[in-house]
């Protein structure tokens, strides 16, 4: 990509928006206010925006449930009993991944336990599993907890692997190096796919053949990068993955989440797993008979019918996914969120206040920067608040900012950079 030459004007900002192809995609979500003005909202990678197309998609659901209550799973446009097909296409596109490997089901952390069930089986030579440290708790607390129902000791058994002494960010080559050390004994690498702390976007592909090559499986929870950094799951050989539609997915509060597993793993009815009747095949489940028989891919991990409401609002954001094009999305955010960057170091200089911690290669990190305040604390975060910015604090002192490339524009990024700049005369 060509090198842009960023400006801190006005002019600069507005003629970016009027260039960006993408820039009518911000027209279909709402915008929150804070007091009583519309916020400059950066915080996608916590929640994100309603699509103003999730009420037309959910009326059309709780329309079938009323004309045809239960008749609905296998009559009208999108049968309940396959509704669960529709939003493969798109998200096979967003994680790089066969149709046939991946399927929107349940809740990140509860996929995180099924997916455990299968792929991680540890023996008495081969045990270990290797994570970053200060990894997102719900991972912590999963990964203890599996580690003590096999009777092991989470403290030798969980490896944790800091950064160097004074840098915020691992080294692909110490990740390898760690994962070779441990070789033997390594039975599973169960890393964040970009880590929600400090925003460095971890190269998955190398993480991935490193393991392989001694022998250990990869996978990895993707909340914070799937819908926001490039993913090719399949061709890296990912074994499994899982994610949350809420943040960059802007599929509602808590909603569904998915999984990805190889297609090697497609037909292995001996892989052991937590069976459930929709996970059984789908050409003899109304038969109720003894005998689990999974279905090809990921939909033999399957356990509960489909949450269709949850579904349809997951749909809204996904065809308008579609529409935008993960490719044409990424191109923005790299734009984007180096104008982010470059507006900070153009006005925190030499001030000391903060300092960002997220990975200057734009190949390792999404759209989130991880700003570290010296200064201030979270006064500064209030500050900016009461100015109407949307980010998300994280203790002990680091604010978070996602500029979305799907809904933010590049006029927020330069309001802000106008309150930042308030700030730092104010906190100096």
């Amino acid at each position: 990509m060509k090198t842009l030459s960023y400006s801190y004007t006005e002019a600069f900002a507005q003629e970016m928006d009027q260039n960006d192809p993408l820039r009518k995609f911000r027209e279909h979500f709402f915008f929150p206010k804070v007091n009583g003005q519309e916020a400059l909202y950066f915080c996608g990678n916590s929640l994100g925006l309603q699509p103003k197309s999730v009420k037309d998609y959910l009326n059309k659901e709780l329309n079938n449930w009323a004309e045809m209550a239960v008749d609905g799973h296998f009559h009208g446009e999108d049968a309940w009993y396959h509704i669960r097909k529709k939003s493969k296409p798109a998200l096979a596109e967003i994680l790089g991944a066969q149709e046939h490997e991946v399927v929107a089901m349940n809740n990140l952390t509860v996929n995180l336990h099924l997916l455990m069930v299968t792929f991680y089986q540890p023996t008495k030579e081969r045990y270990k599993i290797l994570i970053e440290a200060g990894a997102f708790p719900s991972d912590q607390y999963m990964l203890e907890s599996q580690v003590k129902w096999h009777g092991l000791d989470p403290d030798t058994t969980i490896i944790e692997i800091k950064p160097r002494e004074g840098e915020h960010t691992l080294r692909t080559e110490d990740i390898v190096a760690e994962i070779k050390r441990h070789g033997k004994e390594l039975a599973l690498v169960n890393m964040a796919g970009l880590q929600y702390y400090s925003g460095q976007l971890f190269d998955m592909k190398a993480i991935t053949k490193a393991a392989h090559e001694v022998g250990a499986l990869a996978g990895f929870d993707l909340a914070h990068a799937a819908g926001n950094a490039p993913l090719s799951l399949h061709d890296w050989e990912v074994d499994f993955a899982t994610w949350c539609s809420y943040k960059y997915l802007n599929s509602g509060p808590g909603n569904v989440s998915g999984i990805y597993i190889h297609e090697k793993y497609a037909e292995r009815p001996d892989l052991p797993r937590f069976a459930g009747w929709w996970g059984h095949d789908e050409a003899q489940r109304f038969l109720m008979e003894k005998g689990f028989i999974p279905m090809f891919g990921a939909d033999g991990w399957q356990l509960a019918n489909s949450n269709v409401l949850a579904l349809a609002a997951h749909q809204a954001s996904l065809d308008i996914f579609h529409k935008a094009g993960i490719k044409n999305l990424r191109k923005k955010s790299e734009l984007l969120t180096g104008y982010l960057e470059f507006l900070i170091r153009e006005i925190s200089g030499e001030s000391g206040i903060l300092e960002i911690i997220t990975p200057e290669n734009p190949s390792e990190r999404g759209c989130q920067l991880s700003l570290l305040i010296h200064q201030g604390g979270k006064a500064v975060f209030d500050e900016w608040y009461q100015h109407g910015v949307v980010g998300d604090w994280r203790n002990p002192n680091v604010i978070r900012l996602a500029p979305t490339p799907l809904y933010n524009s590049f006029m927020d990024v330069f309001r802000f950079a106008k309150i930042l700049e308030q700030s730092l005369n104010k906190f100096a």
